[in-house]
């Protein structure tokens, strides 16, 4: 239920589980995990996206209620992303919500269509956010908007994110994977040496 693309320097990964609302199960974060760690000698651009209506839902609720929750593979798969030296890119073709919230902030840049909504009810649900979420969330777009996404269950349009820097750009629906490629364009002819010194710049390391 993971799709990857490789061209060339390009990896592409798909969440395809369509029909549950692109929700995630064990063995698909497994997967997840398993090619952003690949990617890492690899990959000059890495995208991630999903097949439908929904970027993902989070957790499958069956496996959340068994466990899946609070399973340190969500830190696995974001730990992952982030660490990845290439250009990291979320094409997200609608909501994020849940648990999936860890691995687009974990990537360099977030592109959204208008559709998109923005939520993360887990303390309503009983559960600690994974460790890394509420920093990365609160480095992105501040301490209050953090609080409103965990804290008061606010659920943000696609405008919303965008004017609190949780998305960088709204795409087109048509044109979202077009978009995230042409992001991805400069890095993939680049000198990966140059790439990865200027990633390691932008976020503040020597």
């Amino acid at each position: 239920m993971i799709d990857l693309v490789k061209e060339g320097g390009l990896w592409i990964a798909t969440i395809n589980r369509p029909e549950k609302a692109n929700s995630l199960t064990r063995a698909m974060l497994d997967d997840l995990a398993g090619i952003a760690e690949s990617a890492q000698g690899e990959a000059r651009a890495f995208i991630l996206t999903g097949a439908g209506r929904v970027f993902s839902a989070g957790a499958d609720l069956d496996e959340a209620r068994a466990g899946l929750a609070t399973d340190p593979v969500w830190e696995r798969l974001s730990g992952a992303i982030a660490a990845l030296p290439c250009l990291t890119i979320a094409a997200m073709n609608g909501t994020l919500a849940g648990g999936a919230f860890g691995m687009a902030l974990a990537c360099d840049l977030r592109l959204c269509v208008p559709e998109a909504k923005f939520f993360y009810p887990v303390m309503k649900l009983g559960f600690l956010p994974q460790p890394s979420d509420p920093k990365r969330l609160a480095a992105i777009a501040g301490p209050s908007t953090a609080a409103m996404i965990l804290m008061a269950g606010a659920k943000l349009t696609a405008g919303e994110a965008l004017q609190k820097r949780l998305v960088d750009r709204i795409s087109d629906p048509a044109s979202l994977l077009a978009d995230a490629r042409a992001l991805a364009a400069d890095s993939l002819s680049a000198d990966p040496t140059i790439a990865r010194r200027i990633k390691a710049m932008c976020r503040g390391e020597h």
